[in-house]
């Protein structure tokens, strides 16, 4: 049986305290991308409280998807954005989620984004990486965001990092490794770079600063 909303928040008060889960309950955060860094950031802070999720991708779940990103072997072939919906509905039932299946552009970046505190970048194409960071900053002012650059191969954890770039742009992984060169994702090293921006977000929600 699912706990009913007030032993829901109250769990979460617990361990975050209440000044914290007031702060991740009121943010909106927007999750661009849905593959092995956006599946992982949407569980991270669905599951730590903050209030709404908006969740974009255009992209079908794959078998070759599945051993890094969070999704299931039943859910071949949904839109990521359907089964993201569903699992996050079993984790955290009470995050409110808005689902885009579609591909973000320069034409509708600012209508998929508005009303988003924070934005987290989770493309694998360094063209569409640098469209929604600069559109973000150029566009959305009072946005934050942040990105991701290297996180392949097997490389030691302790390169995976984040950097303050500006006030408003912040930017998690080793700055260097790339699939092409790597010859591959693993899930740890993917999800260790995630957990960097998804930590990030929450640390920006609470007023800690780089």
């Amino acid at each position: 049986m699912i706990p009913g909303r007030e032993e829901w928040m109250r769990a979460l008060i617990e361990r975050h305290g209440e000044a914290c889960h007031r702060r991740f309950q009121s943010a909106v955060a927007a999750v661009c991308g849905l593959g092995g860094l956006g599946s992982n950031i949407a569980i991270a802070l669905a599951r730590a409280g903050v209030g709404k999720l908006i969740l974009i991708d255009f992209d079908r779940v794959d078998l070759t998807n599945l051993h890094r990103q969070q999704y299931k072997a039943s859910q071949i072939g949904q839109y990521k954005t359907q089964a993201m919906q569903d699992n996050l509905r079993e984790i955290a039932p009470y995050t409110e989620l808005e689902t885009h299946a579609v591909r973000i552009t320069e034409e509708n970046l600012q209508e998929l984004l508005r009303g988003a505190d924070i934005v987290c970048e989770a493309f694998d194409n360094a063209q569409s990486k640098a469209m929604l960071v600069n559109g973000v900053l150029e566009e959305l002012p009072g946005t934050v965001v942040v990105a991701a650059s290297g996180m392949a191969g097997l490389g030691t954890p302790n390169s995976v990092r984040t950097r303050k770039i500006t006030d408003r742009f912040y930017l998690c992984g080793d700055g260097i490794s790339e699939v092409q060169t790597a010859q591959s994702l693993v899930a740890p090293r993917v999800m260790l770079c995630a957990a960097h921006q998804a930590l990030t977000v929450l640390r920006i929600l609470a007023g800690e600063n780089e």
